[in-house]
């Protein structure tokens, strides 16, 4: 398929709001139309739902963040519940971005928060060091399997709550529009591309994946993946793209 030229990109995110998006650079320097639009969204799980779940915050000594969207709905969910944050509450944020995005919810040098390096299982240490802590996990309805795992493995004391949900969003205004290469990055991005559109045929259409998951998904859907992130020679999703197109655009 990288004989045919590229001049249209959908990435299935939101847009990014900084100037210097590698998105941005990627438009200029190869002249192609990037556009964004979310194939998915989070919804909040309301506080009735969440009592449903038997969850009562007051039962919890710390916290556990994965996600900017984890701090947002666990905070909401206080709110909402009249819940008053302790001072004295740990926060373990899965990386340095999370708890510097926590500050915009508590003030950071009078709470207790400790931080990982980027991937779950980092964590690891701290929750051996803490290990008798009463842990919450706000999560999302779609949790990642190594985050249970890694929690059952050090036998910490943990409850899971869904604070939040991935919901499907609806792209019928994309029915007639065509693009060159869609990018997605997880599962829930192909199951939301189907449920739009049960009869999309690839055809030309140019696919890229990011992550193991999302390729597995878009296989069993019966996808040609074209284009593969992360690998060694491109770890992002926009340099397995910038270099796609470099190659099919040559010389066109």
């Amino acid at each position: 398929m990288s004989n045919l030229k590229v001049k249209t990109i959908l990435v299935s995110q939101p847009e990014p709001k900084v100037e210097n998006s590698p998105y941005f650079e990627l438009q200029q320097k190869h002249k192609v139309k990037v556009d964004f639009r979310s194939f998915i969204h989070v919804e909040g799980v309301s506080a009735k739902d969440i009592r449903a779940q038997k969850i009562d915050l007051n039962n919890f000594s710390a916290i556990i963040l994965t996600s900017r969207n984890s701090v947002d709905h666990f905070f909401r969910v206080a709110e909402e519940m009249r819940y008053k944050v302790p001072e004295d509450l740990k926060y373990f944020c899965q990386s340095e971005a999370i708890a510097f995005y926590l500050q915009k919810y508590v003030v950071y040098r009078k709470r207790k928060i400790y931080v990982g390096q980027k991937d779950f299982a980092d964590m690891s240490s701290l929750f051996k060091k803490y290990k008798d802590e009463k842990f919450l996990l706000p999560a999302s309805d779609q949790l990642n399997f190594d985050v249970p795992q890694t929690l059952n493995n050090l036998k910490v004391n943990w409850t899971q709550a869904t604070f939040y949900k991935t919901v499907m969003s609806d792209l019928s205004d994309l029915a007639d529009v065509y693009y060159d290469v869609l990018a997605f990055f997880s599962p829930t991005g192909i199951k939301s591309l189907f449920k739009n559109f049960p009869d999309f045929k690839q055809n030309d259409t140019r696919i890229a994946v990011f992550g193991s998951t999302t390729q597995k998904e878009a296989l069993e859907h019966g996808l040609r993946i074209d284009i593969l992130a992360p690998t060694p020679e491109t770890p992002s999703m926009t340099m397995a793209l910038e270099k796609y197109v470099a190659e099919a655009n040559k010389g066109k």
